[in-house]
């Protein structure tokens, strides 16, 4: 369809089909010697789960995660490794999976990682600092209201859900009119908290242009990496030391 080949990024990656099996080998590895609890539910449904790691000393607070793979695939078992940035600045950091269209819709979604939020709050002390890439980058801006929310940093997030009505993804999203417009964060108010939109300067364009899209409709930050594209982008996420992690866990 008209813009499937603006939101292939995998198309324009060296090396793009073996990211995922290095995300779930580092993943699995870094469970083997964390501090966590795993598989915890948060809702009915079986994907309705969430890990969650412990730094060795009482938490300032939580971060919570949300993946992506545009509301399609992955689940929270890839993404372990990058608590480890947040966890060495003494932060719990949470990780949920949620359902996948097509057998949910992309607000039913947003719904549930709503709970996930609300069930991990309640099971943490301190603020809670939200942070997804892509889909989760979506996630997490919609839920960019909930309490105890102190700051949000969507990574590449899609903000405007109506242009993926002109990809081939649609037949699973499902997208309307009326859904691209309730769900999509560029037409929301924007939060009372810090919002921090990431992106990588190697993005496919229609990626700038959804941080753009966002930062100017919420009138937030905009940090654009360099040389980092939509798949590495968020793996900042695993040195104590990145920008990322900084501006994620730093004060405010």
């Amino acid at each position: 369809m008209e813009l499937d080949d603006a939101y292939a990024n995998g198309a324009y990656i060296p090396g793009a089909a073996d990211y995922p099996d290095k995300w779930a080998r580092l993943a699995a590895a870094f469970r083997e010697s964390a501090l966590c609890e795993l598989d915890l539910p948060y809702g009915e449904s079986p994907r309705q789960r969430f890990d969650i790691f412990h730094p060795p000393r009482l938490a300032k607070g939580v971060v919570i995660f949300v993946h992506g793979g545009y509301w399609l695939k992955f689940d929270k078992s890839y993404w372990s490794h990058l608590a480890a940035g947040p966890l060495a600045h003494g932060w719990c950091v949470a990780m949920a999976s949620y359902d996948l269209c097509p057998d949910v819709r992309i607000g039913q979604i947003s719904q549930q990682i709503g709970q996930a939020i609300l069930t991990v709050a309640a099971r943490t002390a301190g603020p809670i600092r939200l942070c997804g890439h892509s889909a989760g980058g979506h996630l997490v801006a919609r839920n960019a209201t909930a309490e105890r929310v102190e700051k949000v940093i969507p990574i590449s997030p899609v903000a405007d859900l109506a242009p993926l009505m002109k990809t081939s993804m649609n037949k699973d999203l499902r997208i309307d009119a009326d859904e691209a417009l309730a769900e999509s964060p560029v037409h929301l108010p924007p939060p009372a908290c810090p919002v921090t939109v990431w992106v990588g300067a190697k993005e496919r364009p229609v990626f700038l242009e959804q941080a753009q899209a966002l930062t100017d409709a919420w009138g937030c930050a905009r940090v654009i990496a360099p040389e980092q594209h939509h798949f590495n982008v968020v793996e900042a996420m695993c040195a104590p030391q990145s920008p990322l992690v900084t501006e994620l866990v730093g004060d405010i």
